[in-house]
């Protein structure tokens, strides 16, 4: 593989122009697309055939014109300090809002909060329920507009209006803060390079790639359904994995350069020893979040196929856009020297670079280093026993989100539980008397713990079936109400022998408890699918049984350690104040299945790249200590770079208001400089001195069997020696 990548590279040195304007083509081609047919990313977060979601699609059934299956939003109203909203000037105002929002675009009914006694005891918040004849992701833009404007009339006389439910959701944008992972990632690449050119190439063509691929994930939301978390996934995993697989390529180069071999020979066989790492290691990212697809969870797996998708394209950039592109830099690639910097790397040098000095203390103490290292993550990760899961509420928006005060308006007046109400179908097709068993179902219910209020049950137009609503003690997100759901469920036997009903649980509180428990139950046969692809994979590129191991072990000691600090910021709080967390609760409960193909297949980058240097170095001869350090030598410089470029990618999400987002930025972030900071600069060279030659063991069976990848560019080191050029000559373009 190395030698046809090199001659990739060196095609794309000598046709840079074709290289470009094909890139600069699709880009054009792929934005145009995404222009004329994207959709909103508005798929919601369900899962066919639990319990909510089939009971959801009964509902629908039998109470047909959106009573019961169309989306919802609700109007809040907040009277002045010392006023109530039963005033009568106050009351008018709200039936005239009442009867606008009545008249808005795609609403099936508005119920009137007078009407419906949804006004708090107190007096002073009531709230109005808009029924959609559609459902969320049908609603237009123009119909939410319509629903915001009513408010004005209301809150001309006094009135504070804010307005939540799925409804009034919008689609989160992508904020300026995260533009600070970028300029972060800049600094990181002009003082690993020393020239403001070479570390804008990276840059570049990360931005194009992530460009190309973004406009390709919104062009195929016209026939694909993307939830709202989706394109900002895609856009931190492409960003970040494009600067650094730019990166490998590029920094290799610039160190042939410096040997003095030409620019084109250079390039290539940067693209053909780097270029085979970064084939490998986007591979094993692919391969882990293509991996979501064996969950059956639909939105789960368009989210790993639009970010394995953005890897994809990251790899393509980097072997054919990256080295077009030091074809028109030529033999000055460290042109435009950052001041200062250029001559404290020639010092550098001279001299062994820290990585060479850490490698040789861990390779003198490998034992101490190895138990270091497993018992600080092991303590790390302490917190992660006490991990809870959930959907995210309106409860974590940010504090100045209109969904967020209107949740908190109706806890205040209503009490916590309010916001996370369950809906309870009661299905009386085969009961003898109907009535009978609504009434003996709201009774049983009613008596359970955890439960404030039951409303009377709500038959449809057959009378066979009905809606009981019932409003938990607690918060949608705390553990008596995940608890009363489970009793609810649990009454059921009794009651179909006692009145030959059936009951379901549904509601989106219910409907987030499903889906985390559906997701808790699908994690280890994920776990194992993805952990054994990437093991034969790395097992083929490093013709290696004991180093796959060694880096599935090291990268569930980083998992663990960034669950364990998921769990301390943003279940109990610690450094939330720190870190923008405005509400804490439970971890949202697709992040750890996601977090784990997301997090292992970054791991493996670090792993690859960093013992690929190690195994060129034994392949060349060198004993295996001499092998750990020289791997450091070449490797550590360009693994914490590229580290500290990822890490501030992700970090640069933890800024935005999103809480989804933040909490996938802040995982993301922790967990990739934790994998590469301590499991492979600390655990990794401590292993693989403890396992010296065995490290590199493999049955004379496999290894005749296994096809010979030559990752580390063997097969290159055997051509003719190139000569170097006498005097840089520059390239022309």
């Amino acid at each position: 593989m190395a030698v046809l990548l090199h001659r990739l590279g060196r095609w794309a040195f000598s046709r840079r122009w074709t290289v470009l304007i094909s890139w600069v083509l699709a880009l054009v081609v792929l934005g145009g697309l995404a222009g004329a047919f994207s959709r909103d990313a508005d798929a919601q977060l369900t899962i066919p055939g639990v319990e909510s979601v089939t009971a959801l699609e009964t509902l629908q059934e039998r109470f047909p014109g959106g009573a019961a299956g169309g989306a919802t939003a609700r109007i809040v109203f907040a009277a002045p300090e010392g006023a109530a909203v039963t005033d009568p000037e106050l009351t008018e105002a709200i039936q005239q809002a009442v009867a606008a929002a009545a008249e808005a675009e795609q609403v099936a009914a508005v119920a009137d909060p007078f009407q419906t006694q949804a006004v708090s005891p107190d007096g002073s918040v009531a709230y109005a329920t808009v029924s959609y004849g559609v459902q969320v992701d049908e609603i237009t833009d123009a119909a939410r507009a319509e629903l915001l404007d009513v408010a004005d009339g209301a809150e001309d006389a006094g009135l504070r209006v804010e307005l939540g439910g799925e409804a009034t959701q919008a689609i989160p944008g992508q904020s300026a803060a995260e533009a600070i992972g970028v300029l972060v990632a800049l600094v990181v690449l002009a003082i690993t390079f020393g020239s403001l050119l070479a570390a804008g190439l990276p840059l570049l063509t990360a931005l194009i790639g992530v460009g190309a691929g973004m406009a390709g994930v919104l062009a195929l939301s016209a026939v694909v359904d993307l939830t709202s978390t989706t394109p900002t996934l895609g856009l931190m995993i492409g960003l970040a994995v494009g600067i650094d697989y730019a990166l490998f390529i590029s920094i290799r180069h610039k160190e042939q350069l410096a040997t003095g071999m030409p620019a084109r020979e250079s390039a290539g066989r940067a693209v053909g020893t780097a270029g085979s790492a970064v084939v490998f290691a986007g591979l094993t990212v692919m391969i882990a979040l293509a991996g979501l697809t064996v969950v059956g969870i639909p939105f789960l797996t368009t989210m790993g196929l639009v970010a394995a998708g953005m890897v994809g394209v990251a790899v393509l950039v980097a072997l054919t856009l990256v080295p077009a592109l030091l074809g028109f830099a030529g033999d000055r690639f460290d042109r435009w020297a950052v001041p200062g910097l250029r001559r404290r790397q020639a010092e550098l040098a001279g001299r062994d670079s820290a990585g060479t000095r850490w490698a040789r203390t861990v390779t003198r103490r490998p034992v101490a280093v190895l138990l270091a290292t497993v018992v600080g993550l092991g303590i790390v990760a302490v917190p992660a026993l006490d991990l809870r899961l959930g959907l995210p509420s309106e409860g974590d928006l940010g504090e100045e989100t209109t969904q967020r005060q209107a949740y908190d308006l109706l806890a205040e007046g209503f009490g916590p539980g309010f916001n996370g109400p369950l809906t309870v179908l009661i299905d009386a097709t085969d009961a003898g008397d109907a009535p009978a068993a609504f009434a003996a179902t709201a009774a049983a219910v009613g008596e359970l713990d955890g439960v404030a209020a039951v409303a009377p049950p709500i038959p449809n137009q057959a009378g066979d079936t009905a809606i009981l609503t019932v409003v938990p003690a607690e918060g949608p997100t705390a553990a008596a109400t995940e608890e009363l759901v489970g009793d609810i469920r649990d009454l059921r036997p009794g009651l179909t022998e006692e009145t030959g009903s059936e009951l379901a649980v549904t509601g989106n509180t219910a409907l987030g408890i499903d889906v985390s428990e559906k997701l808790t139950d699908a994690l280890p046969v994920f776990l194992a699918v993805v952990v054994g692809l990437a093991f034969l994979l790395l097992m083929l590129a490093f013709r290696s049984i004991l180093v796959p191991v060694k880096a599935t072990l090291g990268f569930l000691l980083s998992l663990a350690a960034t669950f364990g600090a998921l769990v301390a910021v943003f279940q109990w709080g610690w450094l939330a104040d720190l870190l923008g967390v405005e509400q804490t609760g439970p971890v949202l409960s697709f992040l750890p299945i996601l977090l784990i193909g997301l997090l292992f297949g970054l791991a493996m980058d670090y792993e690859v790249f960093l013992v690929s240097r190690m195994r060129e170095e034994h392949v060349h001869g060198a004993e295996p200590t001499d092998a750990v350090i020289g791997g450091f030598r070449h490797g550590a410089r360009v693994v914490t770079a590229a580290a500290l470029i990822m890490g501030s990618v992700f970090g640069g999400f933890i800024l935005g208001h999103d809480a989804t987002i933040k909490s996938i930025g802040f995982a993301l972030a922790f967990g990739v400089l934790v994998d590469a900071f301590v499991v492979r600069m600390a655990l990794v060279p401590a292993v693989m001195t403890l396992l010296g030659r065995a490290a590199w063991w493999l049955p004379r069976w496999l290894d005749r069997a296994l096809p010979d990848v030559d990752i580390e560019g063997a097969a290159l080191e055997q051509r003719e020696p190139v000569r170097p050029v006498e005097e840089p000559v520059p390239v022309r373009s």
